[in-house]
Order: C-alpha cells, then structure tokens, then sequence
C-alpha cells in the first residue's frame, strides 16, 4: 500500500497520466502473503489505499461483454463512457453512434499512447501490462509490480513471473500498449461490422508512438529543433553505448544537461561520471564509443546556436532530479513496518517536486546503493508485493 501511495503520488507530479491515491489508512489487522509464492508466507500490517480517477474504466470491462457475446450490454458500456467520459465526441443530444465509436477509439488509443511514452521519459515500468490493467483514460492504474529503471536496460522487467519472456519489459511498453489497444478494438468490432475502420487507427498508432517518442527523446536531449533522421541516428547510438555499461538513467540525462558543448569530450564526459556504477570496469573500445557519442552530441547541440543556460532549463524541465527509486520505497516500507514513518512523509515531500534541485534533498538522487542490487523490493516484485 506504501508503494502504491508513493509511486502515484509521484506520477502525478512528474506531469505522467495517472490515477491518484487519496488516502493511505492501517486496518488494524494483519495479513498473511506470500511475496514470491514460493512458500515463505509471513504477516503484515493490513492497509488501504483509496484510489480516485475520473473514471476506473479498463479495456477488459468491454472485453468481458464481447466475449460473452452479449452485445446489448456491450453497445450500453460504449454510450455511456462516450457521454461520461467523452463526451466532447458528441453534439448537444446527439447519441453515439457508429462514427462516434470510432472517434471514442481514436482517442483512446490516443491517449494511452502520451502515457506510455511519459513512461519512457521518466524510467518507468509498469510490469503487469494486461488488458485489465489499461484505463481508457490513458492513465496509469494498477501499481502493483512496476518499478523505475535505475541502470539502463531496455529488457527489465520488476515482474518475477514476466521473467521468463520480458513481455513488460521497460523497452517493450510501447509495443504491449499497441496489443492491448488491438483486444479493445477487436471486443468492440462487432457494434461496428467494418473491422478495417478499426485497423486503420491501429496502424496510425505506431507511426503516431514513433513520432511522439522521438520527440521526447530529442527534449530529454535538449533538442530545440528536431532533425528525424540524424537526430534518430544519434538516439540509436547513445541506447547501444548506455548498455556498454551499467549506467544510472535519471542521473546520467539529468547531468547531461550540465555539460559545456565548448568544452573538450573529456570535460563533458567527466560531467556525468556520477552516472556510472563502475566507469574504470570500461574498456578501451567501448570508452571510445562513449568518447564519439560526446562528439557528435556536441556538435549536434552547436547546430542550434543556442546557450547551455537554455538548453539545461529546457531539459531540466523533463528529465527529473527525483524519482521514486526502488530502494528508496523499500526503505520507507521498512522503517513503517517498525512504527516510524518519518521517512515516508519525507521521501514524499521531495517527491513532489522532482525537478526541483531542493536543498539537503541531493542523497534522495544517488543511485541504487549495492545491497540493493537483489534485495526483494529493490530489484523484482511479485503481482502479491
């Protein structure tokens, strides 16, 4: 309950869609779980966490009447979250009909594209990604095994049963989004009877995702002006030489911006070392890979003709100081499970501005500590943690 607190909290101040948590209350009970179902069962304080969105609507809710075949329930769903939740797709007592479905599907896919793609900008993994688990929203519900990613790894997932095949993985989020959208729009197909009206949205999407997540990843760069083939180039190169080795994602886009384009590679490079979990574990080739990035980022940054004092503003404002780093939760988890709560009221006052530089606060940005690397909440989570 602390994690689902905190983490949705801290979605919401970073600028990513979400559900918001209300309240965090004891029950006054205990609880017996069994974190990794693997028979080491224990108790806990029982809790509540009392969720508010503007609507709990999921793609499942209208998967469950297409399955049953029961159209008529199906098609009263449909109306009544176009005029609940959209109802700027209709005109003064219009009701919704086939057109409408289509725009409402639009807008869908729409929106839980932007949300996936704050995802990426922020270094967050959801890790159960199912079809109960997408609001039609577009807002992030569920926060049951996520975690945020600490060194970069486009294949982690903090789901132990999605360790197997990684089909939540951080990289594949995007992708995930697009299946599930494709099970919202063949459960509702049958109230339409043309399913290619449907694929044409759906193949807007990846082109649409493409796009937005190219633009996001040139404002996490600083990009003033986007260039899509060599800005793309440039992107692609620097995701191969971060997984060179191990490498803090929230530490090293954040001193990027800090970096001097005038200055000499080796200045610049020395500007993120704080990055890095083991910089001298580097080999000589793969230190020339990170040295030719730096060039061509230099380069690419003198293009614009802009100043550093700018360019950091620019990219301060969307790659955050603070996130809610997975030990960081476990910590405050433990200290409540001994009656101090202390660091939780903390931990979610920093949390509130996360691109704040906020004084005394700078140990809430250090990367993962090694005792963290495996422990049970700061590494995996099961869908019962």
């Amino acid at each position: 309950s602390i994690r689902e607190f905190l983490c949705s909290e801290a979605m919401f101040h970073l600028g990513v869609p979400t559900t918001r948590a209300l309240s965090l209350c004891l029950t006054g009970d205990v609880v017996l779980r069994d974190m990794f179902y693997d028979g080491h069962a224990d108790y806990e304080k029982g809790a509540v966490v009392c969720r508010v969105a503007p609507s709990f609507l999921r793609f499942g809710n209208f998967q469950l009447f297409s399955a049953r075949k029961d159209m008529k329930n199906l098609e009263k769903l449909l109306h009544y979250s176009i005029q609940a939740d959209f109802p700027h797709l209709l005109s003064a007592n219009q009701e919704p009909h086939t057109d409408t479905y289509l725009a409402w599907f639009a807008e869908v896919c729409r929106l839980n594209q932007e949300m996936v793609v704050h995802w990426m900008r922020v270094g967050f993994v959801h890790g159960v990604m199912n079809t109960d688990n997408m609001s039609i929203l577009g807002l992030t519900i569920d926060y049951g095994p996520y975690g945020w990613l600490e060194v970069y790894d486009p294949d982690w997932t903090p789901n132990t049963t999605d360790a197997q095949y990684h089909r939540y993985a951080f990289g594949q989020q995007g992708c995930i989004t697009h299946w599930n959208l494709a099970q919202l729009a063949q459960a509702i197909a049958p109230l339409l009877g043309d399913v290619q009206v449907l694929q044409a949205t759906l193949d807007a999407y990846s082109a649409d995702y493409k796009q937005a997540w190219q633009t996001m990843m040139g404002e996490k760069l600083g990009f003033q002006h986007q260039h899509s083939e060599e800005d793309q180039a440039l992107v692609d190169e620097l995701l191969r030489v971060m997984q060179l080795i191990e490498i803090d994602m929230t530490l090293f886009y954040r001193n990027l911006a800090n970096i001097d384009v005038r200055q000499s590679v080796e200045l610049q490079m020395a500007a993120i070392a704080d990055a890095f979990y083991d910089w001298d574990a580097i080999t000589a080739a793969d230190r020339k890979s990170w040295h030719d990035w730096f060039h061509q980022y230099s380069c690419r940054l003198l293009q614009e003709h802009g100043n550093d004092a700018q360019r950091r503003l620019q990219m301060n404002a969307v790659n955050p100081k603070y996130v809610l780093r997975n030990y960081l939760s476990q910590m405050a988890i433990d200290q409540a499970e001994e009656g101090d709560v202390s660091l939780l009221h903390e931990l979610l006052g920093v949390l509130r501005h996360p691109y704040d530089e906020q004084k005394d606060k700078s140990h809430f940005a250090k990367k993962r500590p090694e005792w963290a690397r495996h422990r049970a909440g700061c590494s995996m989570l099961s869908c019962s943690s």
